[in-house]
C-alpha cells in the first residue's frame, strides 16, 4: 500500500512538473515567434521557385508587350538574367508609376524595376538597390539641324507634351525659346521629324530609343536636369534581399552584360556612369 501510494505521489508530482514546465515555456516560445523577423524575400523566392518582378510594360524600351503579347524590353531582359541566376521561374507583373510602392508593401511583387528613381521621399516607404541605369533630360533633334546643345536653341521651337514643364529647363538657362505643346510624345517626335519643331526635350534614355528607330534623328549630349539614378525597389527593411540584388548588379555590371543590354535597346553606350563623382 505504501509503495503504491508513493508511486501515485511521484506520478502526480511528475505530471505537475510537466505542466509547470509547459506553462513556463509556452509564453517564451510564443514571444520568440511573435518577435521573429519576417522571412526575407530572397528565401521566399527561392522556396516558391518563382520571381515576381513588377515592371511598367507600357514604357518602351524599358518594358512593353511584343507582337505575340509577351513582356519584352530592357528591364525584362534584366529580370530574365536575375531569375536565371537564382534558378527560378520569372513572372512579370505589369505595374504603373502610381502602384509601384503599394505593390511592394502588399507583397504583390518581390521587386520593382520600372524606371524607379532613388530619392529620400520614396526611401521613407521602401528600400532601393544600387542604381542600374542613369537618366537626365536632353533634346531630340534632326541630325542636319546643326543643334548640339540647348545653347543653340535661341529663337527656336521646342516640342513638349501637354502638362509637361520640360521646356522650362531650357528657359531656366536664360535662352529665349518658343514652347509648342502636343498631346503625346509620339506627336512631339513627329513634329521634329517634319520640321514643325526644332527639338523635343525628354528623358535621354527614351530619346536614345527614338533615335535608334529613326537614323535621321540624334540626341544632344547634355544633362539639362540633375542626373536621376534608377534602381530596383524592394520592401522596406529587407536588407538580405537588397544585399543579394546589389551583388547581382555588381556582377552584371562588372561582366559588361548590363552595358550590352543597354546598347541593344537604346542603340548606344550608357551616357552616364552608374556611380556619381563627388
Amino acid at each position: 500500500m505504501k509503495t503504491t501510494s508513493l508511486k501515485v505521489s511521484l506520478n502526480a508530482l511528475a505530471g505537475a512538473l510537466v505542466l509547470l514546465t509547459l506553462a513556463g515555456c509556452t509564453p517564451t516560445e510564443e514571444k520568440k515567434e511573435a518577435g521573429a523577423a519576417p522571412q526575407s524575400a530572397l528565401q521566399t523566392v527561392l522556396q516558391r521557385g518563382t520571381l515576381r518582378v513588377g515592371d511598367c510594360l507600357s514604357f518602351a524600351p524599358f518594358g512593353f508587350y511584343d507582337k505575340d503579347g509577351n513582356p519584352d524590353g530592357y528591364d525584362v531582359d534584366l529580370a530574365k538574367a536575375l531569375a536565371k541566376e537564382m534558378g527560378v521561374k520569372l513572372e512579370m507583373v505589369n505595374t504603373t508609376s502610381a502602384n509601384r510602392i503599394p505593390n511592394l508593401q502588399t507583397n504583390k511583387v518581390d521587386v520593382v524595376f520600372c524606371n524607379f528613381t532613388r530619392n529620400l521621399e520614396r526611401a521613407k516607404e521602401i528600400g532601393f538597390t544600387n542604381p542600374y541605369v542613369v537618366a537626365s533630360e536632353a533634346m531630340l533633334v534632326r541630325k542636319n539641324s546643326g543643334i548640339q546643345s540647348a545653347h543653340d536653341m535661341g529663337g527656336k521651337t521646342i516640342a513638349t507634351v501637354k502638362g509637361s514643364t520640360n521646356g522650362d529647363e531650357v528657359r531656366n538657362l536664360g535662352i529665349d525659346v518658343k514652347i509648342q505643346e502636343y498631346d503625346s510624345s509620339q506627336a512631339a517626335i513627329l513634329a521634329v521629324k517634319q520640321g514643325q519643331a526644332d527639338a523635343m526635350i525628354e528623358d535621354n534614355n527614351f530619346l536614345a530609343y527614338q533615335a535608334k528607330l529613326d537614323p535621321t534623328l540624334t540626341v544632344t549630349n547634355e544633362a539639362l536636369v540633375p542626373l536621376e539614378y534608377n534602381a530596383f525597389g524592394v520592401k522596406q527593411g529587407d536588407q538580405a534581399w537588397i544585399n543579394y540584388l546589389n551583388e547581382f548588379l555588381f556582377e552584371i555590371n562588372a561582366s559588361g552584360e548590363n552595358a550590352q543590354l543597354y546598347q541593344k535597346w537604346f542603340g548606344n553606350k550608357p551616357r552616364y556612369p552608374l556611380n556619381p563623382q563627388y
